[in-house]
């Protein structure tokens, strides 16, 4: 029995941002149907704050995939050669249990975490929507470009970082490879000042974007945190926006920017509209009017790794890439 190793740089070949998009609401509409297995991610946390090692298992109906991402997250890999996501994505045949491939996560998760947040922003940003601020310059920053440009029609793009240098180089960079404008500036309300959609992609552990900056009718997509004890925004932006989410139970156990708005008080559980899913199936609306702030809250799911892991795997086999090597359990196992 064999099992495919697949690459970073081949899982960037094999995973286009717009089929991603697309996988990623066949994922998000699966989980909401009922027809996914999807517990919370565990993990363990590292002395002195150095790192997160998680483990994300799931299951799902359609595409049928079964498997883990297990995830080391360490923040201070930003700045470095490094990402700051390292690990795999281990899929398993869903009759036998048998492995079929150990693909690499940290592209996956570059990739499908921002196609995620381009379902969101189809489903709720205004149509007309063309100014993008980014808040953060690192790896999700630059997907984020890629799949808003996917969505809608931007014409130009703003971008904070606090470290001037990175700032000016995603500005550079990204600028020419869109071949649009894009914007350093020199704070993050400067950035966001009237963008009809902004994207948090940092890795603070305290609010960058504040309510009272956010104008009308924008989307917000708050994407750098995935833990209960950080949030990049503050409550009033909570407050201000009608709240979806990718997954009810994640919001309400593992994400700081909706739980410090709870424990202050200011909001409750009934604070979040619903699920992305449920709005994919037409169980939900999305946005109700021109003015009004919609935000997606995205915990990064088990499932949304495994629709990624599974299309490459399948395309990966289909065109002869990836590296076979012997793995999987006989009963009785040749001598």
């Amino acid at each position: 029995m064999t099992a495919l190793v697949i690459s970073q740089t081949e899982v960037r070949k094999l995973l286009p941002m717009d089929a991603c998009i697309d996988l990623m609401a066949e994922a998000l509409a699966t989980l909401s149907r009922g027809e996914a297995i999807n517990p919370l991610r565990t993990g363990i946390r590292l002395p002195n704050d150095l790192g997160i090692l998680g483990m994300m298992p799931g299951y799902m109906e359609r595409p049928k995939a079964l498997g883990l991402k297990v995830v080391a997250v360490f923040p201070g890999n930003h700045g470095t050669e490094y990402d700051s996501h390292q690990g795999v994505v281990v899929l398993f045949d869903a009759e036998h249990g048998v492995p079929l491939a150990i693909v690499d996560a940290s592209e996956i998760t570059a990739i499908r975490t921002a196609a995620t947040t381009g379902v969101a922003t189809r489903l709720l940003a205004r149509e007309e929507a063309t100014d993008l601020a980014i808040l953060g310059s690192g790896v999700q920053a630059r997907t984020h470009l890629e799949a808003m440009r996917v969505v809608r029609n931007i014409e130009r793009v703003r971008v904070y970082s606090p470290n001037r240098e990175h700032r000016e180089r995603f500005a550079t960079e990204e600028g020419q490879r869109h071949e649009i404008p894009v914007i350093a500036t020199a704070s993050a309300q400067e950035a966001i000042d009237g963008a009809e959609i902004i994207c948090t992609t940092t890795s603070s552990s305290d609010p960058v974007l504040q309510g009272e900056w956010i104008a009308s009718g924008c989307h917000v997509n708050a994407v750098g945190s995935s833990v209960r004890f950080a949030r990049e925004l503050d409550t009033a932006a909570v407050v201000r926006s009608r709240l979806f989410v990718d997954r009810r139970e994640s919001t309400v156990n593992e994400a700081g920017d909706f739980l410090f708005p709870k424990k202050e008080g200011a909001i409750d559980d009934d604070h979040i509209v619903g699920e992305i899913g449920d709005i994919l199936l037409g169980n939900l609306s999305g946005r109700e009017s021109p003015g009004e702030i919609t935000l997606f809250k995205s915990l990064g799911l088990a499932v949304e790794d495994l629709a990624a892991a599974h299309y490459v795997y399948q395309r990966a086999e289909a065109e002869g890439i990836g590296t076979a090597v012997d793995l999987g359990g006989l009963k009785h196992a040749p001598t």
